[in-house]
């Protein structure tokens, strides 16, 4: 940059060497207007366009120029020497970054080998205590059956010995009929323990243990998501889209449910299924499988035409037996559709909308303890139940179904 300005500078010099002269009045350009920043002849000087201008020499002009580059190239090259200490300084942060992107890796290594290594023991002790109660339910099963034995092959032998003394002349049958009677109203079946109270108390704080435990690390897992997704630069507030399918041991009798549990409809006879506690025998409901106590959470239910439905959440302990009450005091927030659109609050919100969606989002903040309902067709919100309405305990998505068919979106 230097050798070019030092060239174009001599030839600048040159330039006013005589060799130029003022296009219009063909005359050596003497002077330098300041205001216009171009050189001019005396005739310029005395014209008009410059008699009110600044105007100095051509030669002091040119001369003052110079100087005010080269303090320009002074400033530059003052820039220039600093640019080695840029360097180590960036180089300086590099290596520092590097450390401790270092040091970090070996963290999280070490953490989740831990991590690893620590649910690899409890996998281990869980089994271990799992096959030990094995062995001993099978070991208290056949002493059950052992002592069973002993008690039948003792009152067949009874049972041949009156037998035979049933047989005997009349006289010699009743002498010491007294004992005989004695020892027949002695006769009473045992019944085993089928399982001793000690095993019992183990078995249910093994499962206690075990309920805890899985609980901790699904609330655990439930976590990772969200986290993922700040790493990932997408806003914290979004929700992470699930596979929801359905849990037939909830299903009321009469909804008939796809192989894949994806789908449910309104069958035209009643099954003949277990009722288990589980299950929903007056209103045709059923859960998801999944269940949501931490993080953002959000799936899709196509609702196809016609019938009646209702679609949202409910609480792990919403009530099964007998006829519910579909509103957030009975631990269900959904909406509704029986010929109008309408949100299931206490009382009914109506929505004003003159069709319900062919496809429902619904949206769960555990967090906030909020659900919102989404036209997934224009992303359009449809209906929200506020922050802190659904408490802080186990949530599942919840269908209700009368003559009509809903799809789980995959």
């Amino acid at each position: 940059m230097v050798e070019i300005t030092k060239q174009l500078s001599l030839q600048a010099a040159k330039g006013t060497g005589g060799d130029r002269v003022c296009e219009e009045h063909q005359e050596a350009l003497k002077l330098f207007c300041e205001e216009d920043q171009t050189s001019i002849c005396l005739i310029c000087r005395e014209s008009q366009a410059h008699r009110a201008h600044t105007v100095v020499p051509i030669q002091e002009a040119a001369q003052e120029y110079k100087e005010k580059i080269q303090a320009q190239w002074k400033t530059l090259m003052e820039e220039i020497e600093k640019v080695p200490g840029f360097a180590e300084t960036i180089e300086g942060k590099r290596q520092e970054y590097l450390k401790q992107t270092q040091t970090e890796r070996q963290k999280i290594v070490s953490e989740f080998q831990e991590l690893r290594q620590f649910l690899a023991e409890q996998e281990q002790l869980l089994l271990a205590q799992l096959e030990k109660l094995d062995k001993d339910i099978v070991r208290i099963h056949d002493e059950n059956i052992n002592k069973l034995s002993k008690q039948i092959s003792h009152f067949c032998l009874q049972i041949i010995v009156t037998k035979e003394k049933c047989q005997k002349p009349a006289n010699e049958f009743l002498q010491d009929i007294r004992s005989t009677l004695s020892m027949c109203e002695k006769w009473k079946f045992q019944e085993p323990e089928v399982i001793s109270p000690e095993l019992e108390e183990r078995v249910s704080g093994f499962s206690q243990k075990t309920i805890a435990l899985l609980e901790a690390l699904r609330k655990f897992k439930d976590t990772l998501p969200s986290e993922l997704e700040r790493k990932r630069g997408q806003p914290v507030g979004a929700h992470r889209q699930v596979n929801v399918t359905l849990d037939a041991d909830t299903a009321h009798p009469q909804l008939v449910l796809s192989e894949d549990r994806k789908s449910v409809r309104w069958g035209d006879t009643q099954q003949r299924l277990p009722d288990n506690p589980e299950r929903f025998d007056y209103d045709p409901c059923v859960l998801g499988c999944e269940g949501f106590t931490l993080g953002r959470h959000c799936w899709e239910v196509e609702v196809g035409d016609g019938g009646c439905w209702a679609l949202g959440v409910a609480r792990e302990s919403v009530g099964r037996k007998g006829q519910i009450s579909c509103s957030p005091e009975r631990g269900i927030w959904a909406v509704e559709w029986l010929g109008q659109f309408q949100a299931l609050t206490s009382p009914v919100t109506p929505l004003c909308l003159n069709q319900a969606p062919s496809r429902i989002r619904v949206c769960l903040d555990c967090d906030q303890g909020q659900v919102t309902f989404i036209d997934a067709g224009d992303e359009a919100p449809i209906f929200t139940f506020p922050l802190g309405s659904v408490p802080g305990e186990r949530i599942r998505p919840w269908l209700w179904v009368g003559g009509s068919r809903l799809r789980l979106c995959p």
